[in-house]
């Protein structure tokens, strides 16, 4: 089960009709089981109908969308998501902890060996960074407590680097250290745009039961310029981000009975 965060730099209607960059997104997104799509632009929802429709027509598996208020969309197979969550930043003397509140998601996956996974998808305000992942702890024991369990991964557009967040300040974070585990390395370039070559984008897993469940070395970002053979203008067309993706092992995996 292949899992991915992406924040496509103002994914509208004017960004889908350009018929090239939808072939490029199609084409990264059909890599996924699921993804969650940061930064849409359109209250409508006709811009993510349309890619939407675009990735079903590709032949793969069809694919439903789940809409969060204000963070973004996510992209999965039907059948998958069992529930989900919109967290109130309402918590007495530090309400409006979050510039976009966390649209949580429970999905049921019997093929891995976790079988039950909740994703917190992630989009800060680049000036709150810091404050902003520190109230993620909150998020993740109100969910566990909602839920009862720990099978739950962060991931998004953490910002998490460069000016917006010192490795001093990282260190501050409550999700910065056990029981969660940051699965992108800081010196992992997670952007296409040549001016930086910050890890903004990250996946956090809590606990060592989801840690043991991702394969090895698959945390990784998607560089889809690369991949693709894209000039740096044709690629920011794109995004200025590459997606960040991880899979999940499979009984089979573990068992030994399929590699």
């Amino acid at each position: 089960m292949k899992i991915a965060a992406f924040n496509v730099k103002k994914l509208g209607m004017e960004k889908v009709k350009k018929k090239t960059v939808m072939r490029h997104l199609t084409k990264i997104m059909s890599q996924y089981t699921v993804v969650v799509i940061l930064e849409v632009v359109d209250k409508t929802g006709k811009a993510m109908e349309k890619l939407l429709q675009e990735l079903n027509n590709t032949g793969n598996s069809s694919l439903m969308l789940v809409w969060g208020q204000s963070l973004g969309s996510t992209l999965m197979s039907y059948h998958m998501c069992t529930d989900c969550y919109q967290y109130e930043d309402n918590q007495v003397g530090d309400e409006d902890a979050f510039a976009r509140e966390p649209f949580v998601l429970r999905f049921s996956c019997p093929t891995t060996v976790v079988e039950d996974l909740v994703l917190i998808p992630v989009h800060t305000k680049p000036q709150d960074a810091q404050k902003e992942l520190d109230e993620l702890h909150d998020v993740v024991n109100r969910v566990r407590k909602k839920w009862r369990t720990d099978n739950i991964m962060l991931l998004g557009d953490f910002n998490a680097d460069g000016h917006y967040l010192s490795k001093k300040k990282k260190d501050k974070i409550r999700i910065c250290s056990a029981p969660y585990y940051w699965l992108i390395d800081d010196s992992v370039d997670t952007t296409s745009s040549n001016n930086n070559d910050n890890t903004y984008d990250r996946i956090v897993v809590y606990g060592e039961t989801m840690r043991d469940a991702v394969v090895p070395g698959s945390a990784k970002p998607f560089n889809f310029q690369t991949e693709f053979g894209l000039t740096d203008k044709q690629a920011l067309s794109v995004s200025d981000h590459y997606p960040v993706e991880v899979e999940l092992q499979t009984v089979q995996t573990v068992s030994g009975h399929s590699s």
